[in-house]
């Protein structure tokens, strides 16, 4: 019998797990050989895509490095061994979302990161937060399982950056790097908050240019934003970019703070085909023009950001604890998949923001009973400090988790 070159059976791997993940969502295996995330999969393959949970600076024997170069190189490496189990390298990688304690490191970050992808590197989010689970650097990432298309997109107008690309193309869609709201000429932040963020959206829509697409192309968008700008503001001119009742879906975080000074950013994701993009809706919600609570990329579906809010006349959340507040949460998001004809079963992977990480037991005791098999891969995340817990003049409650999400469908149950 001729025996196959060790290259060759790497290729008849791929090419089987690319199958298998269009075929049916599903967990990466890692036998104990790559970290898991604190609650959740370490990893999930589905419609060719392959999520990582997010990664602390961990090493093996639980300790962490003092130095925040070695942190990072760590998380990496933490993300690179989750990529072996799913039978991949880092070449696969198209996109990195990168959480700090100190955002004053990001030139320090991106000389690791510029040695690390030394060709063709990920689009890349980066976000100053308050807390993250396990060390002061989490970093999750989503592969392709395809490298046809993969090809990295560098707007003219927008300064380059060895780090990251502006944008990723894969073979059906765009991975969109933060754009912040400083000036791409000198880096000045504008002084009118209006002009802050014009000036992050005209940077997306540069990149999607670049890539032959438009706004409506979006199916999610991250508006990352301090407290320096208003979300007023912010809605006014992001709504004035796409059509109303057709938006992207959306996760709009208030962070600590962001990279260079900036105030505002926004990062996301487009679909190349717009016939393979459609918006879902529950008939409980109003169209809206700042955000669709879910979209299609093909069998893909990204879902906005969810939170306790009691839809409808007199809405508002009016639960003091957090455990009451995910049940709302884990309702209003199964609202979203019921429209799509899906449930949590086929989620691959969740964002998820706490007011307090300290609480994270309480929210885990009740959104691991949402899933009957594997959980998701998971980032989790306190953003902020904690704020006050005290309810308002009408009995409303302040936020004190939000999930955002992403789930598959198997190619027989498309529409």
């Amino acid at each position: 019998m001729t025996r196959c070159s060790c290259a060759l059976c790497v290729l008849l791997l791929a090419a089987a797990c690319v199958d298998i993940a269009k075929a049916q969502p599903r967990p990466v295996v890692t036998n104990g050989q790559a970290p898991a995330s604190a609650s959740g999969s370490a990893g999930f393959d589905g419609d060719g895509y392959v999520y990582v949970a997010g990664q602390s600076a961990r090493r093996a024997d639980g300790s962490v490095s003092e130095k925040f170069s070695e942190q990072v190189q760590q998380s990496l490496d933490n993300v690179k061994s989750v990529m072996q189990a799913a039978g991949l390298t880092m070449d696969y990688v198209v996109y990195v979302q990168v959480y700090l304690q100190d955002v004053s490191h990001y030139a320090e970050l991106n000389q690791v990161f510029a040695a690390y992808f030394p060709k063709d590197p990920p689009a890349r989010a980066v976000l100053g937060v308050a807390r993250n689970p396990q060390s002061p650097v989490q970093i999750n990432a989503v592969a392709v399982r395809d490298l046809t298309g993969r090809r990295s997109i560098s707007p003219k107008g927008l300064p380059s950056n060895k780090a990251f690309s502006a944008g990723l193309l894969t073979h059906d869609r765009l991975f969109i790097s933060t754009m912040p709201g400083l000036d791409p000429t000198n880096g000045n932040v504008p002084s009118k908050p209006g002009d802050q963020v014009d000036t992050a959206l005209d940077r997306l829509t540069l990149v999607l240019q670049a890539a032959g697409l438009t706004a409506a192309n979006m199916v999610f968008v991250n508006p990352y934003l301090t407290s320096d700008i208003s979300m007023r503001i912010m809605n006014e001119h992001y709504a004035r970019r796409f059509e109303f009742g057709n938006t992207p879906a959306r996760a709009t975080i208030e962070v600590s703070a962001l990279p260079e000074g900036a105030h505002i950013a926004y990062t996301g994701i487009a679909v190349r085909d717009l016939t393979h993009r459609r918006a879902i809706r529950p008939k409980n919600m109003p169209p809206s023009p700042t955000a669709s609570p879910c979209v299609f990329a093909g069998d893909t579906l990204y879902c906005s950001a969810k939170s306790g809010f009691i839809p409808g006349p007199n809405g508002g959340i009016y639960m003091a604890e957090t455990a009451d507040q995910t049940r709302q949460t884990m309702r209003n998001l199964l609202d979203n998949l019921e429209e799509a004809e899906m449930n949590f079963d086929q989620v691959v992977s969740t964002t998820i923001y706490l007011d307090d990480l300290a609480e994270s037991a309480a929210f885990r005791d009740i959104y691991k009973k949402y899933f009957k098999g594997s959980l998701p891969a998971e980032t989790t995340l306190q953003q902020l400090s904690p704020g006050d817990r005290k309810a308002d003049a009408e009995g409303q409650y302040p936020t004190l988790e939000q999930m955002s999400l992403i789930a598959v469908r198997a190619p027989s149950t498309a529409h």
